[in-house]
């Protein structure tokens, strides 16, 4: 039996029973697709983990290449985030692949943490104490999953300064992620390589034995 106190029963109780069973549906319909929307998601972050431990270079510029990737991923520019990490791999001298993979630090699943403590931080340095509708704007686009271009149109749309604050945290979140990501994944890089040259010439020890 249903507990009448629960939040869905309080609502079918002050909706018309046609209308109770459409909002039912939407919600179960939701709920799926954000399924299939996390699916897609992990898929995606562990094909991304595949090509990283499968990268060629040298250890040190695959680690550039992340921790550049990681820096931009960081920033509330999502439509341009690859690019502008591709940019910054030629610039300093990184592996563009692993700068592209690095991005995926920012993904559907913390877009709202990114853009929320991007505009806190940056708010915060430039003395802003009011938040504007933009902001709440915004937010509400990520969680209602709009397209990355439209959240990115609301955010220039409000204004200089609001734009800045989102850019400035952005920065500070990008430096403060990206230098760990640097010796985290150069010592993940290392571990691995050393773990498969272990593995080869245990191999071919086998096949002298044999």
């Amino acid at each position: 039996m249903c507990d009448p106190d629960s939040p869905l029963m309080t609502f079918h109780l002050s909706r018309k029973a046609g209308k109770t069973t459409l909002s039912v549906n939407n919600a179960k319909t939701k709920g799926l697709r954000n399924n299939r929307r996390g699916y897609r998601i992990w898929r995606t972050l562990k094909y991304f983990h595949l090509r990283f431990i499968r990268l060629r270079g040298r250890p040190e510029e695959i680690a550039r290449g992340v921790a550049l990737g990681v820096f931009a991923g960081a920033m509330p520019i999502v439509p341009f985030q690859t690019a502008f990490a591709v940019f910054l791999a030629i610039l300093f001298k990184g592996s563009k692949i692993a700068a592209a993979l690095g991005t995926w630090v920012s993904n559907p699943l913390n877009w709202y943490f990114l853009y929320f403590y991007s505009y806190k931080i940056g708010a915060e340095i430039l003395g802003l104490r009011a938040r504007p509708k933009a902001f709440q704007a915004v937010l509400t686009a990520i969680q209602e999953g709009e397209s990355a271009w439209l959240i990115f149109k609301q955010m220039v749309g409000a204004g200089g300064e609001f734009m800045g604050a989102f850019l400035l945290g952005g920065l500070v979140l990008g430096t403060v992620f990206s230098i760990p990501a640097y010796f985290i994944s150069l010592r993940m890089i290392l571990s691995f390589r050393a773990y498969r040259a272990r593995r080869q010439q245990a191999r071919l020890c086998l096949k002298d034995d044999q």
